[in-house]
């Protein structure tokens, strides 16, 4: 399985909507049979 590492940070988690976004990605990552580290950082 492999190991995909994703950070977000600034305008991609500004708000509400841009969050479910990245976690919709992050799931669909792991649907697709990865391990995923999300690293997120200061919202923007």
């Amino acid at each position: 399985m492999p190991l995909i590492v994703q950070k977000y940070g600034g305008s991609s988690v500004a708000d509400v909507e841009k969050l479910r976004q990245v976690a919709a990605r992050i799931v669909a990552t792991r649907e697709q049979g990865a391990d995923v580290v999300a690293v997120v950082s200061a919202m923007g």
